[in-house]
């Protein structure tokens, strides 16, 4: 059987974080344009761009059952190939109400692929790396984030009317990369002996040179059968009660950082502190650079430091400059480092949110839920990190313009005081350790 490296493997597999990473940035590039051609204020832009987080809310509840009853590679063939034509199905649209549907219908498979990516490569990966093979999806969105920012810049100097439509055609071409990739990629081992396919598991794990397949397949083997005797495969039982609420809590605290926010909206935030356009959407590509380059330093950091000390060396980092963002839009006053500051801060903001929040994410959920309901858990945390995406991005332009970026940026900043005590007294380590060692490790804290 040809051998296959579980490295290549996993990048493949977190093409689909590049999908709804460059989604989220793209956007930034178009709002101007769509609240100019279709008249909007700020509650029905903040609709237009909140539509397909709220798609994506609907996703993650739904793509659970049929990511464990057809597996998560045949999932995620389906799933790239229908983004792609959504996507088309946006940059074509002839009136709002037609790009309303199609940046909805790509919501739902953002969430679907948001959930089924980073627990693909979870049970793909061997416990040493795995949390560095995980986080490869986190740094293919941040990877995306920083390409769409540079993509929309381009096209805004390059197309003199109508560039937002480039700007989400794009996305096609990653999606389809991401289909025809699909092809070389083996099914997770673990869904094939949740399945009772043992022999099939064996030579995935041979194929992906396991240190031990055989010992592999026997631990997940009995933790399946351990799970089927106490009748589990419920994700609402006694037995996942501590890993439901880190995954709530994690998923919720990433999104009050504000950091979607910030991100779909940073154009709009760079014109408060009295940029051009222009400069603005150049001024972004920072944003997204940092964010890139911080997210790439976190994959030497994730496995040797673990997931607790990154999340509380990064709420410090983003209390303080949050706390400075917040000062200059409340004093109205944007002299900080000739004019810079708000940059310099956001920018600050960004890199303390990539190597800890950003990061660890999608790694902590992806590990906690036992296997029969590892899909339904990654469903429970991605649906409550857009439930509160959709909302701060939906009200940020509201609450902007009612309250100001003062009082916006302060709030986001008491909530990362708060996170910091969820990561230093409630979350539990999990690097280094076999799924099955931490599902053991919840079932204790949720007894």
């Amino acid at each position: 059987m040809k051998q296959q490296n579980v490295f290549l493997v996993a990048i493949i597999i977190a093409l689909g974080g590049f999908l709804f990473g460059y989604d989220i940035a793209m956007m930034s590039g178009t709002t101007s344009q769509l609240e100019t051609i279709y008249n909007l204020n700020s509650f029905w832009l903040g609709f237009t761009t909140a539509i397909a987080i709220i798609g994506t809310i609907i996703g993650t509840i739904v793509v659970g059952k049929p990511a464990e009853k057809f597996g998560r590679k045949k999932s995620l063939i389906l799933l790239s190939a229908l983004f792609a034509i959504s996507t088309l199905g946006s940059a074509f649209a002839v009136n709002w109400a037609m790009l309303l549907f199609f940046r909805f219908v790509t919501g739902i498979l953002l969430g679907c692929i948001s959930v089924v990516t980073p627990l693909f490569i979870a049970e793909i990966s061997p416990a040493k790396k795995r949390g560095q093979l995980v986080l490869l999806n986190q740094f293919f969105v941040v990877s995306a984030i920083f390409l769409a920012f540079a993509v929309n810049y381009l096209l805004s100097n390059i197309v003199e009317t109508g560039s937002w439509r480039w700007m989400i055609g794009v996305e096609a071409i990653p999606a389809a990369t991401f289909f025809f990739l699909l092809s070389i990629v083996p099914e997770s081992p673990r869904w094939l002996v949740n399945h009772g396919r043992i022999d099939e598991a064996l030579a995935i794990f041979q194929r992906l040179k396991a240190e031990n397949p055989k010992e592999e397949v026997r631990i997940v083997k009995e933790s399946v059968e351990q799970e089927e005797a106490l009748g589990h495969g419920k994700l609402f039982a006694k037995e996942n009660r501590f890993p439901i609420i880190i995954s709530i809590l994690i998923a919720a605290f990433n999104q009050l950082a504000g950091i979607n926010a910030i991100m779909i909206y940073a154009p709009r935030v760079f014109e408060m502190a009295g940029f051009g356009t222009n400069a603005s959407l150049l001024q972004s590509i920072s944003v997204g650079a940092t964010n890139l380059i911080f997210t790439f330093v976190a994959l030497f950091l994730i496995d040797k430091y673990g997931r607790r000390t990154l999340l509380m060396a990064g709420s410090f980092g983003m209390v303080f400059f949050l706390g400075m963002l917040s000062k200059s839009f409340y004093t109205n006053n944007y002299s900080d480092f000739g004019g810079y500051g708000v940059m310099i801060y956001l920018m600050g903001f960004i890199a303390f949110f990539a190597f800890s929040q950003g990061a660890v994410l999608w790694v902590v959920i992806s590990e906690i839920f036992p296997n029969k309901v590892r899909s339904q858990g990654q469903a429970l945390g991605s649906f409550t990190h857009w439930i509160f995406a959709a909302a701060l991005i939906w009200g940020f332009p509201v609450l902007n313009s009612t309250v100001g970026g003062g009082i916006s940026f302060g709030f986001f900043a008491v909530m990362m005081v708060l996170h910091f005590f969820f990561a230093w007294k409630i979350l539990p380590e999990t690097k280094g350790k076999s799924l099955e060692e931490i599902q053991q490790e919840m079932k204790k804290r949720s007894n």
